[in-house]
């Protein structure tokens, strides 16, 4: 077996030995595709920076029954040591205008930024001052504030409750004055896209388009609560920052780390891969800054122009939808991997979702996944993956749509013993496809922020026979918390799923058997709700409802299902080993 090492402090040009280890990711990938055999690369305590995105390729695969293993120094031992491999830039140079740190940063783009390894949120303020109404171009207002924004092209409104299920933003093009009203001009496409794509009615009333922003970001005239950012970037290639900083913090003192790359790392096609313990932190997503904006519509996915349909969902209620659309990336990707071992990683302080797997065979076990703007794992196709043992908290920061674990398209999944707490959407969301197994996970404070939806939601065929159907088996949903949700929510035309042996507390509704496109094949048995699902007593002829229980006293549902909760959720939890961080 060949042993390499690199470090923060190493040079290229060493032998990669423990004693003179490589500087860089890129020289020991080399070293490790000419050894030709087992190969162990130990990343050495520090932070590695990254100034362009790390590829594996077939090129880096082992061969022959051999492995490739990406690991931190002492991983599995207490001596382990802390690796962060960083897309970020630190930040320096800060001179202190009326309290406001200031730093001229060049070309930096970004939408975060990390103090301290804490998020700093952009500056806000919660709408269009004034009194303000909606335009064909966008809005006009009694309130001449608008027009003290010191960089209008760098603004973005936020529009959430566009549908119960939707947050999306745009940024505005210009600012001016007509008369005493001032004039705020949008940026196009995406303005005029939303008036397309966002079209409902419901209960007599008929909407069309944004709507009135609920915030409005990134502006130093919103500079006024402690711990948060401005980035304008007027000026091209002179970009400033601001930061108004919190009690006790001081600009010699104080590390300020701006995420620069997009993608950390980017695996394709390549085989018998472990990466082990290293923590994966400070990457950024910049297209929701473009013109285009990001115009969200469910879950990960949101709009780049097109066609749309209308889904009817009830008499005198219907919403407008896309034929097709994108989903937000990854800032860490594997696709068309096999034998592939994520463990005991860490994906953090990201712009976008931390890990996305698309039409891989690959394992991902005992990793953390908190501070993202978007999701923790995303996975679309493959066959064999495994998602086990992993925490996924504080996701969908910014995308507020985004799950906290997402698979769909796939062949024999299996989402098991991971916990999802504290997410602005669903839990763990199952898309269609063939034989998953979804077991003994625990969702805790889910559906935070948007509606329709629950801690585990499905959603279309999941198999064709119970040979190859969907099993939901052993979870544990509690605290699913916004009115409007379900849940355990078999949502949308999901057929061939059996249900069983579930806890469901505290939610909205428990789960529901009435829905459409109508559920086909699909049993509830043996679960434990503490309220009755709707259409419990009349069940549709597609679903099979038997031996549930509902149980409304609290006590008396911990008492019933002290098996199956002591089985859900975290391994290492219970093992006392590799604890999540706090």
């Amino acid at each position: 077996m060949f042993h390499f090492h690199v470090a923060p402090s190493g040079d290229d040009t060493w032998s990669g030995t423990a004693e003179r280890p490589f500087a860089t990711l890129e020289r020991a990938r080399s070293a490790a595709r000419e050894a030709g055999g087992d190969v162990v690369v130990h990343l050495r305590a520090g932070t590695h920076l990254l100034s362009r995105t790390f590829e594996l390729t077939a090129a880096d695969s082992g061969r022959d029954g051999r492995r490739i293993v990406y690991q931190a120094y002492g991983y599995g031992t207490p001596e382990q040591e802390e690796v962060v491999v960083s897309g970020g830039r630190l930040i320096t140079g800060w001179q202190e205008r009326d309290g406001v740190w200031v730093a001229d940063v060049g070309d930096l783009d970004t939408r975060q930024l990390y103090v301290d390894g804490r998020r700093a949120g952009r500056a806000a303020i919660p709408g269009i001052p004034g009194v303000a109404s909606a335009t064909v171009t966008g809005y006009v207002t009694d309130s001449a504030d608008p027009r003290g924004w010191h960089s209008p092209g760098d603004v973005e409104f936020v529009y959430r409750g566009i549908y119960p299920w939707t947050e999306a933003r745009c940024g505005v093009a210009g600012v001016s004055a007509e008369g005493e009203s001032t004039v705020i001009t949008m940026a196009q496409p995406a303005f005029g896209w939303a008036a397309k794509l966002y079209n409902s009615t419901w209960e007599g009333q008929t909407s069309s388009g944004f709507g009135l922003p609920t915030r409005i970001e990134n502006d130093a005239a919103f500079l006024r609560e402690p711990g948060t950012f401005v980035l304008d970037r007027s000026e091209a290639g002179r970009h400033v920052l601001r930061y108004l900083p919190r009690p006790g913090e001081d600009p010699e003192r104080t590390w300020v780390v701006a995420p620069v790359l997009e993608t950390l790392l980017r695996a394709v096609g390549t085989r018998n891969v472990s990466i082990k313990g290293l923590v994966f932190a400070d990457a950024t997503w910049l297209r929701p800054s473009r013109a285009e904006g990001f115009l969200h519509y469910h879950g990960s996915g949101y709009y780049e122009g097109g066609d749309v349909e209308t889904a009817v969902l009830g008499e005198g209620a219907s919403v407008t939808y896309p034929v097709a659309s994108e989903s937000i990336p990854a800032c860490v990707t594997f696709e068309d991997v096999a034998g592939l071992e994520i463990e005991g990683c860490r994906f953090t302080r990201f712009g976008a979702s931390g890990l996305g797997v698309a039409g891989a065979e690959i394992v991902v076990r005992g990793c953390d996944f908190d501070s993202l703007s978007g999701g923790g794992i995303v996975v679309s196709g493959g066959r064999g993956i495994s998602i086990e043992d992993n925490w996924v908290h504080q996701v969908g920061l910014e995308y507020s749509g985004s799950p906290g674990i997402a698979v769909s398209g796939a062949q024999g999944c299996t989402v098991a013993q991971n916990e999802v707490a504290d997410v602005p959407h669903c839990g763990i969301v199952l898309g269609s496809g063939e034989g998953a197994r979804i077991l003994r996970n625990l969702t805790v404070d889910t559906m935070r922020v948007l509606a329709d939806g629950g801690g585990i939601y499905l959603s279309g065929p999941q198999g064709s026979s119970r040979e190859d159907e969907a099993l939901v088996q052993g979870n544990v949903i509690e605290d699913t918390r916004t009115p409007y949700n379900f849940g355990l929510y078999t949502d949308y035309g999901a057929s061939w799923v059996t249900v069983e042996g579930n806890v469901v507390m505290r939610a909205d509704n428990t789960a529901v058997l009435e829905v459409a496109p109508p559920l086909e094949n699909v049993v509830f048995r043996g679960n434990f709700w503490d309220a009755d699902p709707i259409g419990h007593d009349n069940p549709p002829s597609g679903v099979t409802y038997e031996g549930n229980v509902t149980l409304k006293d609290e006590q008396d549902m911990n008492a019933a299902t002290a098996d199956i909760r002591s089985r859900a959720g975290l391994l290492r939890r219970r093992a006392g080993s590799r604890t999540p961080r706090r």
